[in-house]
């Protein structure tokens, strides 16, 4: 069977060596790591080291990392941790954080899908003024456009009005530097397998003073934060990713070269195509295609049975599809007609050129169908 060339990195990146190494070492460790005899403590161990290379990664204390499930959970805690607040988030956030919080305030975005900070500040101001205790949430780049946003004067003007703030930094690590210091956060989620890690793991790193409820109880790991017990081989997996990150982010310029050519060449041959934020600050691994007239889940199909994987822009939910909430708060007018292509550092030229290839031929065939009805 040929290999399927692989261009969705943004809905799971393929594991690293170093990490299945650490999961398949892991999963002979029979002990419990709540348990004080010595396979428990060996157990333990595991954990203690992956949770010091995940606050080394983010720049954070290994005390305040929590491990999860992965970032939907992450998201979750973080959103509903925290008691008698009230959520501003930004319009554009992953399902993950929109659906944890349905009461939650939305904070518009422009055109490119960039949070209008003024609007922000007015939300924050009208809180304060009421007494309201407030927490803000913002993914530092987004799933679908790859649009990064300006986490940290956000958090500056959320600490201006006495808020506390979360990032949903899922998609960036790995692609650019995240450091929770740097972004001024008090909450920041991640996930293993968006950077090289196993998939059903991730972590909640929170700064020093920040208190949360649990939300899974029924034990005391995590420090009483997160009972259950943990998922030791993910973790490990999850702290080897970590150790590599600074290799991985090495990449993001010789990716965004790639990116670039790719977006420049599919518009010199299909001009009709819009890049969704296409002039704001993006990942550089991240390219959302709208070719209007063509829904984005009949060029996922028609590339797959080319053998190239990538995504729509559109969410899939119980057999339907719906079309992006991202697409749609940005003002694209045909936000089903969105393909997301998103490359990694395996990506190679030849894989860029296939795309391209197989792409344009798939939009020429639409364009000559479209042309033989309408002389019809």
């Amino acid at each position: 069977m040929k290999k399927q060339v692989y261009l969705d990195y943004n809905a799971s990146a393929p594991m690293i060596a170093a990490a299945r190494d650490a999961v398949v070492a892991a999963l002979d460790v029979a002990g419990n790591p709540s348990s004080v005899h010595g396979a428990g403590r060996e157990a333990r161990k595991i954990i203690d080291h992956a949770r010091r290379d995940v606050a080394d990664m983010l720049g954070g204390d290994a005390e305040r990392i929590i491990f999860t499930s992965g970032g939907t959970e992450a998201n979750n805690l973080a959103l509903n941790g925290l008691d008698d607040v009230v959520v501003l988030t930004s319009s554009v956030e992953h399902p993950s954080v929109i659906e944890a919080r349905q009461d939650a305030r939305r904070i518009p975005v422009d055109g490119n899908g960039v949070i209008d900070l003024a609007a922000l500040e007015d939300m924050l101001r009208a809180c304060q003024e009421a007494g309201e205790k407030v927490l803000v949430s913002m993914m530092l780049a987004n799933n679908e456009t790859g649009v990064i946003q300006p986490v940290a004067k956000a958090a500056l003007l959320a600490r201006e009005y006495g808020a506390k703030t979360h990032c949903d930094a899922v998609q960036a690590i790995g692609r650019m530097p995240v450091d929770m210091g740097q972004l001024l956060v008090d909450m920041l989620s991640v996930s293993a397998h968006k950077f090289g890690g196993p998939k059903g793991v991730g972590a909640l790193a929170i700064a020093p003073g920040t208190m949360l409820v649990p939300q899974i109880r029924g034990g005391g790991q995590e420090k009483y934060r997160r009972g259950g017990t943990e998922n030791i081989a993910g973790i490990a997996g999850l702290g080897a990713a970590a150790r590599q990150v600074n290799v991985r982010c090495a990449t993001a310029d010789d990716i965004k070269v790639k990116r670039d050519r790719l977006e420049s060449e599919i518009l010199a041959h299909a001009p009709e195509v819009v890049i969704a934020g296409q002039n704001a600050e993006r990942l550089g691994n991240t390219s959302c295609l709208i070719l209007p007239g063509m829904p984005g889940e009949t060029q996922v199909m028609a590339m797959d049975l080319a053998g190239v994987a990538i995504s729509s822009g559109s969410a899939c939910s119980s057999g339907k599809v719906r079309e992006s909430h991202v697409l749609k708060e940005m003002g694209v007018a045909e936000p089903g007609a969105a393909i997301r292509v998103s490359l990694g550092p395996e990506t190679t030229n030849e894989e860029i050129d296939l795309f391209i290839r197989v792409w344009s031929r798939m939009r020429d065939n639409a364009e000559r169908k479209k042309l033989a009805r309408n002389a019809a």
